[in-house]
């Protein structure tokens, strides 16, 4: 275990993913300090955190190079999950996705190598892997980007990969596998697929699956993800250091099974949920088809070993909906 002393930097810290890794930090007693500028995150995801003398909270914008450098002051390491998500988002404003994703990107990733960090793990994403056809996805395999957020995506790793080359700077990619658990936000116009379709069946609204419904995904949940995190911090295996790394559970599920998966658990609060009628629509544009991840690299270089399954991950996720948003 990392010794108490060192200082995380979370960028991104009051999102879904940022805040659950702030509040784990700061449960083993890491100093964590977390950067966010509030458009996308929630600032009740980790006011309660306050109160613990190991955190703080800094309002600021990867897209300003100078807000980044001021919450560097002190830190070893960053855990830099800041971004703008969401495919459709990013071809309906690839502008901003782009400020965003690369150029807020960079920001950190400088403001790192100037501060002398001790490493840079940084969120990197499964839509890498592009027009890929192969499976499990395996990552030094990909293809050609299928939208616009996964060519910001990709362009992380280009960047990562060139700093470390270049200046000598420790990173480590984690190819983000379809997250999903508590605090994950279910409103909004781009919310994830499973919180969305929570809230709809709390509601009786019945969720709008694009296509068939047979196009499937490595759902991961939040847990395996700060599992990872912890792992990239920890290693001392250099064949662990620049290179990137999927994160994922190893499986994979259609939107349909996910679908009769979160009705089953969701009735089990309210059984009128089992009758919500669904109704199928057009394909997404820029949707992969099918996503799975071999996830042996991380196994056999960090020790990764996730502790949630798909359907344990998703019962833990409908009890947090249930009783934080009915």
């Amino acid at each position: 275990m990392l010794e108490k002393k060192y200082k995380i930097l979370i960028t991104g810290g009051a999102g879904f993913i940022g805040s659950n890794l702030c509040e784990y930090f700061v449960s083993q007693g890491y100093q964590v300090v977390c950067l966010d500028n509030f458009s996308t995150g929630y600032r009740h995801n980790v006011e309660h955190l306050l109160n613990n003398h190991n955190f703080e909270i800094i309002e600021g914008d990867i897209c300003n190079y100078s807000n980044c450098q001021d919450a560097m002051s002190g830190v070893d390491y960053v855990l830099h999950q800041a971004g703008l998500g969401s495919v459709p988002r990013s071809i309906t404003d690839p502008i901003t996705t782009n400020s965003i994703n690369v150029s807020g990107f960079l920001n950190v990733l400088m403001a790192s190598k100037v501060a002398g960090v001790k490493r840079f793990v940084y969120a990197a994403s499964s839509s890498t892997y592009g027009d890929s056809e192969s499976l499990p996805k395996v990552e030094d395999v990909i293809g050609k980007p299928l939208s616009l957020y996964a060519a910001t995506k990709y362009m992380n790793e280009l960047y990562a990969e060139i700093f470390s080359k270049t200046y000598g700077i420790e990173t480590i990619g984690l190819r983000y596998f379809n997250v999903f658990g508590r605090k994950q936000d279910p409103n909004g116009a781009y919310a994830a697929v499973i919180p969305k379709f929570v809230m709809q069946f709390m509601k009786y609204e019945s969720p709008v699956v694009n296509g068939n419904g047979e196009y499937s995904r490595d759902f991961t949940y939040i847990d395996n993800v700060i599992q990872m995190n912890e792992l990239a911090i920890k290693t001392n295996n250099p064949e662990g250091i620049n290179t990137v790394f999927n994160t994922a559970f190893g499986d994979r599920t259609t939107l349909n099974d996910l679908i009769k998966y979160l009705q089953e658990s969701l009735s089990k609060f309210d059984p009128k949920i089992a009758a919500v009628k669904i109704v199928y629509g057009p394909n997404r544009a820029g949707d992969i088809p099918h996503s799975l991840a071999s996830i042996d690299k991380a196994k056999k270089i960090l020790g990764y070993n996730p502790k949630f399954s798909f359907k344990q991950g998703l019962d833990q996720a409908v009890q947090w909906y249930w009783e934080n948003l009915k």
